[in-house]
């Protein structure tokens, strides 16, 4: 069983134990305490754990979403030691890793969630939690909420271990909007970066000419490129370029 190959793990992680509880019996906790007590209660255990904690607690992982975790004999043990020399990769791991991989995910009749850790030492990360009911996503970076009432996706990535960028609600008077089934939000999309180093969060807004309906954010040095689809990237054609620096207070 899983749980038996993860109890090392567990036995050492007061906080995986925590979630694994937590997770097993979130759906009837729920149903007994009413949907926030339990969300809020699970939700801060996630914003607590870590990669390994989510891994042993049962959730999918990056490699496989919809079952746990079949590695833990690689995922469990301690993240691969790097010399000062060697550069610290930034993208999301995908297992067998050891350390477990960056992105994990929760499926119940009522709600989903999605964990996104930001790559290298997991110093930030993001817990997603959408209610099937009613399609609201709401979104927690290091244990904060981020983005009430913005109208989020469920998904989210990071770019350089310190900017979350997640797809958004465009406007409605855009002149190019549409609706319809199957989007996650709508045609054209804004886009919310959140800063975890500084804890700031903007959201960028299509314009009347400005067709986002793939945007896609880059990070150089300094400065965020913003394009409207993927083969906007490609051809290198940026809608908006940005200062990645925070905002002088």
């Amino acid at each position: 069983m899983w749980d038996e190959e993860w109890g090392e793990w567990l036995r050492q992680s007061p906080t995986g134990t925590e979630l694994l509880v937590r997770w097993q019996r979130a759906r009837d906790g729920m149903r007994r305490a009413g949907r926030a007590p339990g969300d809020e209660h699970l939700i801060a255990s996630l914003s607590a754990a870590s990669a390994r904690d989510c891994a042993a607690a049962g959730f999918g992982c990056t490699r496989r979403i919809d079952r746990v975790c079949r590695e833990p004999t690689v995922c469990r043990l301690d993240p691969f030691a790097r010399s000062a020399a060697e550069e610290v990769p930034r993208g999301e791991r995908e297992g067998p890793v050891q350390g477990a991989c960056a992105g994990f995910h929760g499926f119940r009749s009522d709600f989903e969630v999605h964990v996104r850790f930001s790559g290298g030492d997991d110093r930030h990360r993001a817990v997603f939690w959408r209610d099937m009911e009613t399609s609201v996503v709401r979104l927690w970076v290091d244990g904060v909420q981020v983005g009430a009432g913005t109208g989020l996706e469920a998904y989210g990535h990071w770019l350089d271990g310190r900017f979350l960028v997640v797809r958004a609600e465009g406007p409605d008077d855009h002149p190019r909007q549409s609706y319809g089934p199957g989007m996650l939000v709508t045609g054209i999309v804004s886009v919310l970066i959140h800063d975890a180093a500084h804890g700031s969060t903007r959201t960028l807004t299509p314009g009347p000419q400005e067709r986002w309906t793939d945007p896609q954010v880059v990070l150089a040095g300094e400065k965020m490129r913003v394009y409207a689809t993927r083969e906007a990237r490609a051809a290198d054609v940026t809608d908006r370029i940005l200062s990645a620096l925070p905002a002088p207070e």
